[in-house]
């Protein structure tokens, strides 16, 4: 039921941009669906190469800025330059604890830091909009 509702969602976006529903596109929404992991377009590439031989970098590319431009993906920039993306629709708001030796992303909701942040906002004066929270460590198996 969720795929159909997020495919549902870029055949809404397309049509209002006045931009193609194309098979490729769907494609790659369904392999980007199907991994619960968080990807440059370099490992999404190589992945759906696999399944979908003939789909180029390119189109792989521009079908993942489509996905976040319609609420479907998000774009994250890390300090290290990299850029990674991840499923948002349907999920709830998560920060993020990344290890810089291995790359490990691993999704934390943490109410303390939440409310925390709510604080700062109102001690600032500030009406919350969005936040992202990135810790960077080296993780438990790379320590080793």
């Amino acid at each position: 039921m969720a795929l159909n509702q997020e495919k549902r969602i870029l055949e809404d976006y397309l049509a209002a941009k006045d931009l193609k529903y194309s098979r490729q596109r769907e494609e790659i929404l369904d392999v980007f669906l199907s991994l619960n992991r968080h990807l440059t377009a370099n490992e999404l590439y190589r992945i759906v190469q696999k399944k979908y031989p003939r789909l180029g970098f390119a189109t792989i590319y521009r079908t993942l800025k489509l996905l976040c431009a319609c609420g479907l993906g998000r774009e994250l920039k890390l300090e290290n330059g990299t850029t990674r993306y991840e499923h948002l629709y349907g999920h709830r708001h998560h920060d993020h604890l990344i290890c810089t030796k291995c790359g490990r992303f691993v999704e934390v909701v943490e109410p303390d830091i939440e409310r925390l942040q709510e604080k700062l906002f109102k001690r600032h004066g500030f009406y919350p909009q969005r936040h992202r929270l990135e810790l960077y460590g080296i993780c438990r198996n790379c320590k080793k």
